[in-house]
């Protein structure tokens, strides 16, 4: 009988062991670049979160031609931990292209593909393809500056392409930057018609609370520039709340958060025009969900939200309204970021569509 009793326990730990796995979950696998400037290397980021329930090793990682270099996190991710694959490619031929990158780990017994696809163009006169922001003569590829799901710690960078489509020389300076946020322009000055970056630090030990954050900085076009709303700069932070202190109980009770939707329609609204729809929240877990930060972007849109705590098999309702005549003077993608205790969905978007009829 004993005989018996320690087969079974040897078999139940094999098969523990056996279900035991890494997983490797990635934020995006597919990319499209759009247009990017000839010669002029980009960097292209692959975020993943061990979503197993072992430690996760990447061995190697591999690109699909010499143009590319790859980079990744070496030393291995824990259970819930976040890493980062890295291609950086510096274009030698105009056109369209499609780039691969395998990642080996042991997590699957065959490689894992991500890809990233654009345009290549040499259009440096005026940089419409490749920056399509205008700042007088400062042209940038970015409107918005965004630190999505970092944790206490983190020291996340935002780079900015720009472009000097002026006669002059010109130095890129971002201005107001409050204490968490740092920025280093490359070159310092851009000559004529030349282009650098702006790389934005975000340091999140300085940030002034968990949740969202949201400031704003502004571009300086020229010598002597001053602030106002033409050269502003939206810049949003989302710090991810620290859930490693629950008990054992809350772990293995956690609250679901189950959204009715997480994209809404707001087509064809007339120049003044307030328009509302409802989401449902409903928490499918087995503890109380709690909304600890509600936030949206734009003075386009208005949220309220019947209760900040669900309890479990409970629902709250969520209004979402667009107000029309404040979309043309919003910078941004409209969205509402909601920040919750759920471990599994700690931040969740709802990006909302909207237009205008003219």
């Amino acid at each position: 009988m004993k005989r018996l009793y320690s087969l079974i326990f040897i078999l139940f730990a094999v098969a523990v062991c056996v279900n035991a796995q890494p997983q490797i979950s990635f934020d995006n696998t597919s990319k499209d670049l759009g247009y990017i400037l000839w010669r002029n290397p980009v960097s292209v980021k692959y975020s993943f979160t061990n979503t197993g329930d072992k430690p996760l090793v990447i061995s190697n990682v591999t690109v699909s031609c010499g143009c590319m270099q790859a980079d990744w996190t070496k030393e291995p991710i824990a259970v819930g931990a976040k890493g980062e694959v890295t291609a950086v490619f510096d274009a030698e031929a105009i056109g369209k292209f499609y780039k691969e990158v395998g990642v080996y780990c042991n997590a699957s017994n065959v490689p894992l593909y991500l890809d990233f696809s654009g345009e290549v163009t040499a259009d440096s006169k005026d940089y419409a393809f490749t920056h399509k922001y205008s700042y007088g003569a400062v042209r940038t590829n970015e409107d918005e500056i965004v630190f999505d799901d970092v944790n206490k710690g983190d020291k996340p960078q935002f780079e900015i392409l720009v472009a000097n489509t002026s006669n002059k020389a010109y130095n890129p300076v971002l201005m107001h930057l409050p204490p968490y946020l740092s920025a280093k322009a490359e070159p310092e000055t851009l000559g004529s018609q030349k282009n650098g970056k702006i790389t934005v630090t975000l340091d999140t030990e300085k940030l002034p609370k968990l949740g969202i954050t949201r400031t704003t900085v502004f571009l300086s076009r020229f010598m002597g520039d001053k602030v106002n709303s033409e050269n502003e700069i939206p810049v949003s932070i989302v710090l991810l709340p620290d859930l490693t202190g629950q008990t054992d109980f809350q772990k293995n009770n956690p609250p679901v958060a189950e959204l009715s939707s997480k994209a809404l329609d707001f087509h064809g609204l007339k120049s003044k025009q307030k328009k509302t729809q409802t989401i449902i929240i409903t928490n499918k877990g087995n503890s109380n969900l709690e909304i600890m930060d509600l936030q949206v972007f734009t003075m386009a849109l208005n949220v309220k939200l019947n209760k900040s705590v669900i309890k479990p098999g409970e629902s709250a309702k969520m209004k979402v309204t667009v107000l029309a005549n404040n979309l043309s003077r919003s910078k941004g993608k409209p969205r509402v970021l909601m920040i919750t205790n759920d471990p599994k969905s700690p931040k969740i978007t709802i990006s909302i569509n909207a237009d205008v009829i003219k």
